[in-house]
């Protein structure tokens, strides 16, 4: 159950940042989700790898939920990244000036209608 909160609580922030800047909603709602299992996938997997080279054996005998619970800030820390590099590339296309050859100074005249 706390699976699917985190999908769509995650899938949310992404389908909302998309959204403000004009981008594929639905495509950058499940790259989010993506990267978040992304992320946890691979830090379970290099969790799970140093603790069988320095003891061998004990992956097998321990909890799985361990590990489980050790991907899940690593998969939010991943997911968290990869948002806050969409949203910091985004706001510099957002923010530069048309490409034209008056360099966008005609409409930013004051009193000028820009729609």
């Amino acid at each position: 159950m706390l699976g699917l909160i985190l999908i769509y609580l995650v899938g949310k922030k992404f389908y909302e940042l998309a959204f403000e800047y004009n981008k594929s909603r639905w495509g950058y709602a499940i790259a989010g989700v993506v990267s978040y299992y992304a992320g946890y996938l691979l830090s379970v997997f290099i969790i799970a790898t140093i603790v069988e080279i320095s003891s061998p054996g004990y992956i097998t005998d321990s909890n799985e939920l361990l590990f489980s619970v050790l991907g899940i800030p690593f998969g939010a820390l991943i997911c968290w990244g990869f948002y806050k590099m969409l949203e910091r590339n985004w706001s510099k296309d957002k923010n530069t000036q048309p490409n034209t050859l008056d360099g966008g100074m005609i409409n930013d005249r004051p009193g000028s209608y820009n729609p």
